[in-house]
């Protein structure tokens, strides 16, 4: 998934938010924002397009880990 004409990240594309500093998939568009959630799911925030960043595959294959990493070290 890559950005549309303007620039803006496409619907599924994961992005990393520079402001929050925040990894997430792209959910939606509303008015000026982008709606991200993150990888793992979860609550979705607003982010503002000129500050996201597309993931490398490499980028995106790390964060996927780590989230995975993380959900293993939760007590069952």
């Amino acid at each position: 998934m890559t950005e549309d004409a303007g620039g803006v990240p496409s619907v599924g594309a994961a992005v990393h938010d520079t402001v929050r500093d925040r990894v997430g998939r792209v959910m939606g568009h509303v008015g000026p924002y982008v709606q991200l959630r993150p990888l793992a799911g979860g609550i979705e925030w607003d982010a503002d397009p000129n500050h996201l960043r597309l993931l490398t595959p490499a980028e995106l294959r790390s964060a996927l880990v780590a989230e995975a990493n993380a959900r293993s070290r939760q007590p069952r």
